[in-house]
């Protein structure tokens, strides 16, 4: 089997977004039905920038289970590493869109997730170690069995490069921040890059301040730092240097998934090997058109929706 560009690790779920924008979850009547999940759609993300993408998670046994492995199918997504447990639900997450900054989440992910039941000896550790890129997330660590494979994945790939870490710190997973921040402190040394917004690089490092942020992270063994700063832009810190970057200007409809649009497309300028900056800019545009569109997988831009967007931001 050639190597995946990307695997990803981590959420799944159906998106139960409302089509009436600014009205309350309790008055809402009509919803649209997406496939999410934070990993998830970062793999889409890469595919939609014609990256051979894959994603490890699990679904329940259920209608919304095989709906997840179409919806892969249909946006391009390799499913093989997509099982189903028997007995929990495939998660269900609602939001409230309240532009241009208010976009509560609801997730429904009781008694567990499945995502969160990946066993470690379930793994192709022989497809992890050989993608180009093996991106997780933060919601990984916050329960076992999901914990133990997370670092089963990252013992097979020896900190090579590209092994990503999405900070996404979602406080309702937790116990306390001090629990999560414990957990990612143990996991810097495993991967490679990190990923965070202002809010996720304080609950990993302490800091606020965006520079200080990218320098705890590349002391904890990091080698390329990404801070996104929302309407700041974006700060990466690597050994070389420091870059920085200016926000890409749209007019906000859902802000969520905006950052797994930013991640795909990190991945994909990553592997283009690409100067940091124009990878930066890349994959802040494509966030950018993300959080101008409702729903988040299917709304994950191609390459030359991209490169559009910056030729008429650039103009």
């Amino acid at each position: 089997m050639d190597a995946f560009d990307v695997i990803t690790m981590g959420r799944v779920g159906v998106d139960l977004y409302p089509l009436q924008v600014g009205v309350a979850l309790e008055d809402v009547t009509t919803f649209g039905r997406f496939l999410g999940g934070s990993a998830t759609n970062v793999a889409v993300a890469a595919a939609r920038h014609g990256r051979r993408a894959a994603v490890i998670t699990r679904t329940g046994a259920d209608p919304f289970g095989r709906f997840v492995h179409r919806a892969l199918g249909e946006l391009g997504v390799d499913d093989r590493f997509v099982t189903a447990v028997a007995g929990l639900p495939t998660p269900v997450t609602f939001c409230e869109i309240f532009p241009p900054d208010n976009f509560p989440l609801y997730f429904y992910r009781q008694p567990v997730a499945p995502d969160l039941v990946i066993e470690p000896d379930e793994l192709d550790l022989a497809a992890i170690r050989a993608a180009r890129v093996f991106w997780a997330t933060v919601t990984g660590l916050s329960r076992e069995p999901s914990r133990a494979a997370h670092h089963a994945a990252w013992a097979a790939r020896g900190r090579i490069p590209l092994t990503v870490l999405d900070l996404d710190y979602r406080p309702m997973f937790w116990s306390s921040a001090d629990a999560a921040r414990t957990e990612v402190r143990r996991a810097l040394g495993s991967v490679t890059v990190a990923v965070g917004n202002l809010d996720e690089c304080a609950v990993a490092t302490g800091e606020r301040d965006p520079h200080r942020a990218a320098g705890a992270l590349l002391d904890a063994g990091v080698e390329l730092a990404v801070v996104k700063r929302g309407p700041d832009g974006v700060l990466a810190r690597s050994p070389a240097g420091t870059v920085e970057v200016g926000p890409a200007r749209v007019e906000v409809l859902n802000g969520l998934g905006a950052g797994d649009g930013f991640g795909g497309a990190l991945c994909h300028g990553l592997l283009a090997g690409w100067p940091l900056d124009r990878v930066l800019r890349f994959a802040n545009a494509a966030g950018a058109i993300v959080a101008s569109r409702l729903e988040c997988s299917t709304a994950m831009p191609t390459t030359a929706e991209v490169d559009g967007f910056l030729e008429v931001s650039n103009a």
